[in-house]
């Protein structure tokens, strides 16, 4: 099982048994630990999980938390728990006092259903108020899925996660703001278009009104938006379907002329292996030409992953670069497929994000 199925399945999980946790203790029996285990630590080796760890704080001797991940002998992961019905809100505080006396370069408060991971980004050893990263596990978004994947013990590395905690935390920000903003707009930010379109005082009278109007004008703007994401995506799918249409017909003459070989079909095989921890494997499809065979993404051709070249004395695969350019690589066996991974799992970030933006 893969991480996203494994998540999927923990999900599951919190939904069908959070109405029957009724104490702090049960919460990480059967919550915390369990999401412990699904990022691949043995939640009953000390080596890798210890509870209660101790973090004196000052003259307060004894004060424990309630779990810290380990590598190496060094904290790396502090995780501070509460029961899934309370409010986190009340308790950011305490895990800010274990993480400043300990090695650990993550914190996470969390109650099972709310994850919250902290670190100090803004001064070195002082943990942030805010978390750079905040996931609902009922309501996991897909790019959270990658983002929780780098606290996962065969990918933890802190520079990887430190890399984007900052754009992280600082998009989710003003994410809330401008929903903040769209939804009951702010005086200042009424003025602000107001002050583009409108020469005299702004007066209270007039404030209301363009609150109105911003308000309008925003919902408006969403609106043409989306229909106009609709109207390409319309577009996208007829000129697909012409293309399929003379696809077809142009199959009909060349179809006898193509062998899928043993060694494409292997291929295949392995791209699938690679792309695994990645993305959901039913995603790949195989179609065969007469010049090469390809590996899609969605069963789209215009989403190829890559090409194998294996017609000709030399035998090459192509990847795609990020202006959408195919790239030769001279292969001497199928096992130097695994040399470009990255090149095929860029090419799925980039056609999985340009749906994303639509």
């Amino acid at each position: 099982m893969d991480f996203k199925d494994s998540i999927k399945q923990f999900t599951e999980r919190v939904e069908k048994l959070k109405v029957n946790i009724c104490t702090e203790e049960a919460t990480k029996n059967a919550f915390i630990m369990p999401f412990i285990n699904t990022l691949g630590y043995d939640v009953f080796n000390p080596l890798e999980v210890v509870p209660e760890m101790v973090c004196d704080i000052g003259t307060k001797k004894g004060e424990k938390i309630d779990y810290a991940i380990m590598k190496d002998g060094t904290p790396i992961l502090l995780i501070e728990c509460k029961h899934w019905a309370q409010d986190l809100n009340l308790h950011d505080n305490q895990l800010l006092r274990y993480f400043n006396v300990s090695k650990a370069k993550f914190g996470l408060l969390t109650n099972g259903i709310i994850y919250r991971f902290y670190t100090d980004l803004i001064e070195p050893n002082i943990m942030d108020e805010k978390p750079f990263l905040e996931i609902d596990i009922t309501d996991i978004k897909e790019s959270q899925i990658e983002e929780l994947k780098k606290f996962h013990k065969s990918y933890f590395d802190v520079e990887n996660i430190l890399s984007s905690a900052s754009e992280l935390k600082y998009t989710g920000e003003l994410k809330n703001i401008i929903a903040k903003e769209f939804a009951a707009p702010s005086p200042e930010f009424v003025k602000y278009f107001a002050k583009q379109v409108y020469d005299g005082m702004i007066t209270a009278k007039l404030l209301d009104q363009f609150t109105a109007l911003t308000k309008k004008s925003i919902s408006g703007y969403i609106n043409d938006l989306i229909a106009e994401r609709l109207k390409s995506a319309l577009k996208s799918e007829e000129a697909q379907a012409e293309s399929s249409a003379e696809d077809t017909s142009e199959a009909d003459m060349t179809e006898a002329k193509i062998n899928t070989t043993n060694e494409e079909l292997e291929a295949f095989m392995i791209i699938k292996s690679i792309c695994r921890e990645k993305i959901d494997v039913s995603r790949l499809f195989y179609r065969d030409a007469q010049n090469y065979f390809s590996i899609l993404l969605d069963d789209n051709n215009r989403k190829y992953i890559c090409r194998m070249y294996f017609n000709t004395s030399n035998k090459y695969v192509a990847t795609i670069d990020e202006n959408k350019k195919e790239v030769k690589h001279l292969i001497e066996n199928l096992n130097d497929l695994y040399k470009y991974s990255n090149e095929y799992f860029k090419a799925i970030d980039m056609y999985d994000k340009k749906e994303l933006s639509l």
